[in-house]
This record gives C-alpha cells, sequence and structure tokens, in this order.
C-alpha cells in the first residue's frame, strides 16, 4: 500500500533521510509544557524513537527515528500525557512567545495567554503557505515579533501624573529612548521619541506613571532564504477584541489574496502595502 507522505507531514510526521524514519512534530503553544507533557514525551522518545528529542528554533519539540509502523501507536502514547502531533506545510504553525507579564518583570501582556487564544483560533487552518504568529511581551522583543507574519508585542500607552510625582529622576534615567525629560519642576514626554516600552511606568517609585497595556502589532515579516522586518501599520491597540478583529482581518487577507507558496510579505508586495493598510484599519476601527 503506498505511503501518503502529504498526509504525514500535515499532521506533523517529517520524513528523515533514513529510510521509513520520522521526525515527529509536536503541537506547542507558547514554549510552554507540562510536567506530564514532558514525561509522556521522554517515554515515547525512549519506545519509539533512538532517546532524544530536538527543540525547535520555535519553541517546538521534535521527536526524531519514529518508524513507519509505530505511527498511529505513537499518536495514542501521546495523547494518554495530553500531547498532540503538529503541522507542517502551508497552514498556521505554531504560536511562539515569551513568558509575559505573568512571570517576566519587564513584560506589559501576557504573552502566553494571547497566544493560546491564537493558537484557538488559527492553529493548522489551511492557507496558500506558512504562516507564523510571535508574541513578546516588551520592547526587549524575546521573541523577535517582526520576524514573523503576524507579531504582536506588549506596550504602555503612558501618562504623568504631576500631583503624585516627586521629581526624583528615576524615569527620565530609565528612559533608554531619550523622551522624558526634567526642566524646572515639570516633566515633558517626547511621544515622537517614546516607544511605549513602559519602562517610566515600572521604575517609578510613587506611581506618578500610569500605563495602559496595549499591543503593537506588525506584517509580513520572514526569516529564511528572505529576511523582512514587519511593517507596523497601525497605532497602539488597546484591547484584546480590537487585536483580534485584526489579527482575523491579516490572515484573511492572505487567503483572499496570496498565490499558492507566497508569503505574506510578498502578497503585501504585490497586491499593495496601502491595500491591507486599509483593511487594517476597518477593522482596528471596528
Amino acid at each position: 500500500m503506498a505511503v501518503d507522505y502529504g498526509a504525514l507531514k500535515k499532521g506533523g510526521f517529517m520524513r528523515q533521510k533514513q529510510k521509513n524514519n520520522f521526525s515527529l512534530r509536536l503541537q506547542v503553544v507558547g514554549g510552554t509544557l507540562t510536567a506530564e507533557n514532558l514525561k509522556i514525551i521522554a517515554e515515547v522518545a525512549e519506545k519509539y524513537g533512538d532517546g532524544h528529542v530536538h527543540l525547535t528554533s520555535r519553541q517546538g519539540v521534535e521527536i526524531p527515528f519514529i518508524k513507519l509502523d509505530d505511527i498511529d501507536e505513537v499518536k495514542e502514547e501521546l495523547a494518554k500525557g495530553d500531547c498532540h502531533p503538529g503541522v507542517c506545510g502551508p497552514r498556521v504553525r505554531t504560536v511562539t512567545a515569551c513568558q509575559g507579564s505573568e512571570i517576566c518583570p519587564s513584560g506589559n501582556i501576557d504573552s502566553y495567554k494571547i497566544a493560546l487564544e491564537l493558537d484557538k483560533r488559527y492553529f493548522a487552518r489551511e492557507l496558500p503557505h506558512k504562516f507564523k504568529f510571535g508574541v513578546t511581551g516588551c520592547q526587549n522583543n524575546c521573541l523577535k515579533a517582526e520576524e514573523n507574519d503576524v507579531g504582536i508585542k506588549g506596550a504602555q500607552i503612558v501618562n504623568w501624573k504631576k500631583e503624585d510625582c516627586i521629581m526624583c529622576g528615576v524615569c527620565e534615567k530609565a528612559c533608554r529612548e531619550g523622551a522624558i525629560t526634567i526642566q524646572n519642576g515639570n516633566i515633558t514626554l517626547d511621544e515622537q521619541k517614546c516607544n511605549n516600552c513602559g519602562r517610566c511606568v515600572k521604575s517609578c517609585p510613587t506611581d506618578a506613571w500610569e500605563g495602559t497595556p496595549g499591543f503593537m502589532v506588525s506584517f509580513g515579516g520572514t526569516f529564511g532564504n528572505h529576511i523582512s522586518e514587519g511593517k507596523s501599520l497601525l497605532p497602539v491597540i488597546t484591547s484584546e477584541e480590537q487585536l483580534y478583529r485584526v489579527t482575523d482581518a491579516a490572515i484573511q487577507f492572505f487567503d483572499d489574496y496570496a498565490n499558492p507558496g507566497e508569503r505574506f510579505k510578498f502578497t503585501i508586495d504585490r497586491v499593495g502595502v496601502d491595500k491591507l493598510e486599509k483593511v487594517l484599519k476597518e477593522a482596528y476601527n471596528g
């Protein structure tokens, strides 16, 4: 009976150079695995692979040397530890994320929560080519948001409250962009220089700076044979509802206009960034 290698790849089983051996890519969201997940992965790697796993550049886990005859049994074993195969090919891939504000002191958003929702909405959706989301919690940009087809970066829209300020100068020193200046008992914020990092909010000892969490989104990033930085086409997004309207619009634009085998960046270049920007702004405004 002929082996449907295309279906196997779609289900996360990638052919190795060794005949009838496959490297199984698992579904991992935001780089997070439970202890239970890790136990079953180790057991499967020892029983059905060669005893090792590979951690991919996109926070994934692959178990190499899975034999063709064991594929069904491997899936059943993994399911016992709530692990499931990932995907390859022209569809929405693993959503990457940093630990975000729930763990990291620098985080402006709950990156993992956003990654879970993106995974729920889009994972494995069939598209003209692969499509990647990356979520990073702040301007430190550990997840390199702009390398993704859609990148999401945590931000803070900041506001200074004069009545709570003691003019200690900590915020001016904390600002890496030189956006904050103190002069004659007053603080000035240069909004053109401010990158919404939120360092002023986190550093202020009297809470004289208040911040509203938000999302900076970029579109059309790639990293591989062609390296391109995703474009920021919208102001800071201030609600999750607004964010998902925008991500819905972006992925639908790609589905509607992309040619088979064409990444989002090249669709934007061919169709026109102005056309995408119009669609995104309509979604942004609701």
